[in-house]
This record gives C-alpha cells, sequence and structure tokens, in this order.
C-alpha cells in the first residue's frame, strides 16, 4: 500500500499522457501506412512512398496551403490586437471595462457552430462574398480572446516597479515599453501567437460556415473522409504537429534562458 500511495499519481499522470497522445501517436503512425484500398483504417504494411508524394492527392496542397496562409495572418493580427486588448484591460480604467471584460470571453464559451451561423448571417446582410477574407475575420474573431486571456494573467503579475525605475533613469514611455515591457510579456505573446495559429489550422466548424468555395485543410479532411481517407492526410498532420511542437519547445527553451540570464 505505501508503495501505491507513492506511485499512484506518477501512474495516473503516465495514463492520462497517454490518453492524450495515443491518437496522435495513431496518425503519425499510419502516415507510413501502405493502404489496399481508399481507406486508411486497418494496417497493411510500411512504405515511405506517401511522404516522398505528400501533395500527390488532387487539391491537397492548395488546402494546407491556405490553412497556412489564413494562421498566419490571423494570428499575427489576433496577437497584436489581443495584446493591446489586455495592456488596455489591467493598465487603465474605463466606462465598459467591465462588459468589455465580459464580452472578451463570449467567443471562447459560445459553442462553434452558434459563432459560424451568426457570422454567415451577419455576412449574408452585409452582403460581403464568401471565401477568404471572411475566414480570415472569422479566425481573428475567435482568435483575439485567446490571446487577451494569456497576455492578461501576464500582466497582471508583472511588476510595474521595473517601468518606474527605468522612466526613474530617463527612458520614455516607449523605450521603457520597448526594452522593459515587451521582453518580459514576449513569452506571453508568443504563447498566445502559437495557441491562435494551432486554433486556427484545426477549425472546421466556423470555416465551414463562411468559407465559401475555398477550401482549408479540415475541409478537405472532412470532405475527403466521405469517400476515402488518404494516407497523405496522416502525413500533413504529423508535419503541422511536429511543427507545432518545435514551436513550442522553442518557446520554452528561450523563457528557461531569459529567466536563467535574470538569476544571474
Amino acid at each position: 500500500m505505501r508503495f501505491i500511495r507513492r506511485h499512484v499519481l506518477t501512474v495516473y499522470a503516465v495514463l492520462a499522457f497517454a490518453y492524450l497522445l495515443v491518437p496522435i501517436g495513431i496518425v503519425i503512425l499510419f502516415s507510413f501506412n501502405d493502404p489496399a484500398g481508399r481507406f486508411n483504417y486497418t494496417w497493411q504494411g510500411f512504405t515511405f512512398d506517401h511522404w516522398r508524394n505528400w501533395d500527390g492527392v488532387p487539391g491537397l496542397r492548395d488546402a494546407m496551403v491556405l490553412s497556412i496562409e489564413i494562421a498566419l495572418l490571423a494570428s499575427l493580427l489576433a496577437t497584436i490586437l489581443g495584446t493591446l486588448i489586455a495592456l488596455a484591460l489591467v493598465r487603465y480604467g474605463f466606462r465598459g471595462r467591465g462588459a468589455t471584460n465580459l464580452l472578451i470571453f463570449l467567443p471562447m464559451s459560445t459553442p462553434e457552430i452558434v459563432l459560424g451561423a451568426s457570422l454567415l448571417a451577419l455576412f449574408i446582410n452585409l452582403k460581403v462574398f464568401l471565401g477568404f477574407s471572411t475566414i480570415l475575420i472569422a479566425h481573428i474573431m475567435f482568435c483575439i480572446s485567446y490571446v487577451v486571456v494569456t497576455v492578461k494573467a501576464r500582466l497582471i503579475g508583472f511588476d510595474r516597479s521595473l517601468e518606474e525605475a527605468a522612466m526613474d533613469l530617463g527612458a520614455n514611455e516607449w523605450t521603457t515599453f520597448r526594452k522593459v515591457t515587451l521582453p518580459l510579456i514576449a513569452p506571453a505573446i508568443l504563447a498566445g501567437a502559437l495557441l491562435s495559429f494551432a486554433l486556427s489550422v484545426d477549425d472546421f466548424v466556423i470555416t465551414y460556415f463562411n468559407s465559401g468555395s475555398e477550401i482549408t485543410f479540415p475541409l478537405f479532411v472532412w470532405g475527403a473522409a466521405r469517400v476515402g481517407a488518404p494516407p497523405q492526410v496522416n502525413v500533413m498532420g504529423t508535419l503541422i504537429f511536429l511543427f507545432a511542437l518545435t514551436l513550442m519547445v522553442a518557446n520554452v527553451l528561450v523563457t528557461m534562458r531569459r529567466e536563467a540570464r535574470a538569476q544571474a
């Protein structure tokens, strides 16, 4: 019993991580599968052909490029706007501040199908042509909330005396923000940007309502799954996962390096 009590938390953590990572492992494993038919659901042999011919499925390259373009633009704009909103909410008092705090959480708490249908109704009533621009606007809308929450959490625990010390030493507001505030909140900003990128690339429901004739990677996967799931889909999913993992590891390493320098 003593052994069980000592290791029960470790066993629980291992099982929880396994539960989360097994589906991702299946995606990676089946990117090397060699199915005999159109469906990539049963293991039939190992091959590298699908990695060599990753864009062999018609439309896959265009869908992937479109998803990356939208994700990069949406995450960039959402990060800029979300950071400014977080600074305003934490640093300044203004009329409607409480209502703004509440409204920021609405896109996060509202079901995606409701947001997608509501945006579609808005675009139709405004006679906006559905396509790249409407997808981008929709993705920026729900990504901003996540950036605001992430950056706001960092700003709440921010030591304002560091800014005051910089200004006492002669730095103006812009110099203080650029050399003191921004470097200290940069990990939170980068985390918000990475989260926005992942949410944008992954989104299906809101994109489905507002895409028009454009096809992103999630829409392509949904359409392909109805008639067959080519292994190239698993290849692209694996590449996206590895790319996101690399960025997250880089963010952690940079943060640890800055903390080590600050302690030294």
